[in-house]
């Protein structure tokens, strides 16, 4: 069946439907440059609410396996790329991504220039678009221009606590904040701790302190960090009290915290190949992405421990004299790169130094 992708400017491109035809929703739409990982992309919980194009040309190749799930459904409003397979070539596959698609009502459009659509976003900017079937009226796109991804935390954080355990009996407890945790995160906490407790995101101090963990993990999560102002809030009256790591939503909301800004970003960094460079040894390591929002600024209680190599946004940073820091990449990828997964270990060692 044929279908369309139309951005709030008026833009158009054709293309065949596949996955649910009938789930034709607005959204955000941005690109990821990952050549694999597209499972994880979709389930991933920081793309609640946005349409995602992928820039490699051929994807569903190596099908589906339910074990690669970064959460319990897909995320995403529709998908948009240059060639679905229509087989899965991989030992491991259990049905193939078309079919995925249609089990979590996902939309796809199919047989388009993805990279035109993403040299469209990166010379104007990220803008809604939706899929559709057809294209009737002006309505369409007053539709589209007034789509809102409203405060997507509290969409996709778990709905009650719930409690890990870990697979290190003399380890740390950890208090986990969820504001749309990817299951590699979990799994990779779990690995280091004694145990974990995730909490919702609209967590009270109270509940924090009664657990008494070790420390305090920040997830990653959708949306705009500014508009979280009652987390913040409550994130203010707890963060000092415990060694803190933040990543992604997490490390945006920390800045906050302490005297720095967050904006949007033009297009944003989602892929498996963004490079940053630590600012204390000088080192290179590429890291897996995923936000529209960055954090800028300076202030005086705040040390910049990591840059984008390619437009210079704050990476990481970490509180002067205070055991928080906070990194905007995402050191456990799925998809991506491995460089980084050091930094779980620095989270662990700082508390292990807390004895």
């Amino acid at each position: 069946m044929k279908g369309k992708l139309i951005l709030q400017d008026g833009s158009v491109f054709n293309g065949n439907l596949l996955g649910d035809i009938n789930e034709l929703k607005v959204g955000e739409v941005v690109f990821n440059t990952s050549m694999t990982g597209y499972q994880e992309v979709l389930t991933d919980p920081s793309y609640y609410g946005q349409v995602v194009v992928m820039t490699y040309p051929l994807i569903g190749n190596y099908g589906v396996n339910f074990l690669k799930n970064q959460s319990d459904s897909v995320k995403v409003k529709g998908l948009v790329v240059r060639e679905l397979s229509k087989f899965s070539e991989s030992w491991d596959s259990e049905i193939t991504l078309n079919e995925f698609l249609k089990m979590n009502k996902i939309v796809v459009l199919e047989g388009v220039d993805t990279r035109q659509i993403t040299k469209l976003i990166r010379d104007k900017t990220t803008m809604n678009g939706m899929i559709t079937k057809n294209y009737e009226s002006e309505e369409d796109l007053f539709k589209i221009k007034d789509y809102k991804n409203d405060k997507p935390v509290y969409k996709v954080t778990t709905k009650k606590n719930y409690i890990i355990k870990g697979d290190k009996k003399n380890g740390k407890k950890i208090a986990v904040i969820d504001f749309g945790i990817k299951e590699n995160i979990l799994n990779n906490l779990k690995l280091r701790a004694k145990e974990l407790k995730v909490f919702k995101a609209n967590f009270t101090p109270d509940e924090i302190n009664e657990y008494n963990p070790d420390g305090l993990f920040l997830s990653n999560g959708p949306g705009d960090p500014e508009e979280l102002t009652e987390i913040i809030e409550n994130l203010k009256m707890v963060i000092e009290d415990y060694s803190t790591f933040g990543i992604c939503l997490g490390h945006q909301l920390i800045a906050l915290m302490y005297g720095l800004k967050t904006k949007k970003m033009k297009f944003g960094h989602r892929g498996g190949n963004h490079p940053v460079i630590s600012k204390k040894d000088n080192k290179v390591f590429i890291s897996a992405q995923n936000h529209g929002y960055e954090v800028y600024g300076e202030n005086e209680n705040v040390k910049i421990t990591y840059e984008n190599v390619n437009d210079k946004s704050v990476e990481g940073i970490e509180i002067i004299d205070k055991s928080i820091f906070s990194v905007q990449f995402h050191p456990e990828a799925s998809p991506g790169p491995h460089d980084t997964l050091f930094l779980f270990d620095e989270f662990i060692n700082k508390l292990e130094g807390d004895n």
